[in-house]
């Protein structure tokens, strides 16, 4: 299988543990697929900044292509953390830096070649909304990270994205059993091929054809959590790479039986990473004396985040 994340990045500044760790939905699953076997690669826009670095470095170690992602003059988006029994409180961000203020528009040579993946995913912290229509007629399968924002959960925003949809995933351990399944089923009616919600402690729900699928979390002892960073994309990654193993595609549902194993397996996968510090390791330290990391860390605003999952 070959795999692409397009999209976002952002370095995660855990203040307690004073390390900075390379991240981002898109990054993120690049990552997850290539360690579960993918030939996985990153097309997006990189800051030309310290944190800039730590990003393609943890990249190109992950053996993930980056070969046709750029690097552009400003900040990097990165976001301050504290943990608390394990469990992240955001406490604010730079808005996203020159990867969300300037995303990469794809040209005709981009899309062509996105159409040599078996699947895209990007997310909404991307910004390249506005472009999915000519990805999605690219690419056999797209893949989308709605959040858990609640201006992503709206009618308007969904009926833009959801068809250029493929497999919409959406946090909503915030949400209630029934509140999940009319997200889903609203995502469904707006034109996504089907839906996933994950739910943290609750499991997840899959919507595909009309039909409803959950299955549990999988217990971690407390003892062994490190932080929750990437379980929610670690799950998305494992379930959509089963799914495509199993041959689900725009024209053919996945059958009860693969469905029950890609949730398992993505359990499975999403437990393990609660063992991971950050999202895939690869931290750097830092210090309030480190003159590069000040310097990286203060430009640009810094304003309240968005819920991320």
């Amino acid at each position: 299988m070959r795999v692409l994340g397009y999209g976002d990045n952002i370095v995660d500044r855990f203040i307690d543990r004073r390390t900075s760790y390379p991240g981002g939905n898109s990054v993120n699953f690049s990552v997850f697929a290539r360690r579960l076997g993918a030939d996985a690669a990153y097309l997006g826009v990189f800051g030309n900044d310290r944190f800039g670095d730590l990003l393609k470095e943890s990249l190109l170690a992950e053996c993930v292509d980056i070969s046709r992602s750029v690097t552009r003059n400003g900040p990097s988006g990165w976001t301050n953390i504290r943990l608390d029994a394990g469990e992240r409180q955001f406490l604010d961000w730079n808005g996203g830096g020159i990867t969300l203020a300037e995303p990469l528009r794809p040209s005709a040579e981009d899309l062509a070649y996105l159409a040599g993946f078996d699947v895209v995913h990007s997310s909404v912290y991307s910004g390249i909304e506005e472009h999915l229509p000519a990805v999605h007629a690219a690419v056999p399968r797209v893949s989308f990270d709605f959040s858990a924002d609640d201006d992503r959960r709206s009618d308007a925003y969904l009926a833009a994205v959801c068809p250029s949809v493929d497999l919409a995933q959406f946090s909503s351990a915030d949400l209630d059993d029934r509140e999940t399944r009319d997200l889903l089923s609203t995502a469904i009616r707006h034109g996504a091929g089907a839906a996933l919600a994950t739910r943290g402690t609750e499991g997840a729900l899959f919507l595909d054809g009309g039909t409803f699928y959950e299955d549990g979390a999988q217990y971690v002892p407390p003892s062994s959590v490190v932080d929750t960073m990437g379980c929610g994309d670690a799950y998305l990654t494992a379930f959509l790479l089963r799914l495509l193993q199993a041959g689900w595609s725009r024209d053919r549902r996945a059958d009860a039986v693969d469905v029950a194993a890609s949730m398992h397996a993505a359990a499975r996968y999403s437990a393990q990473q609660c063992t991971v510090e950050g999202a895939f390791g690869h931290g750097w330290p830092f210090s309030d004396a480190d003159p590069d990391e000040a310097r990286a860390a203060l430009v640009g605003p810094s304003v309240p985040l968005p819920r991320y999952h």
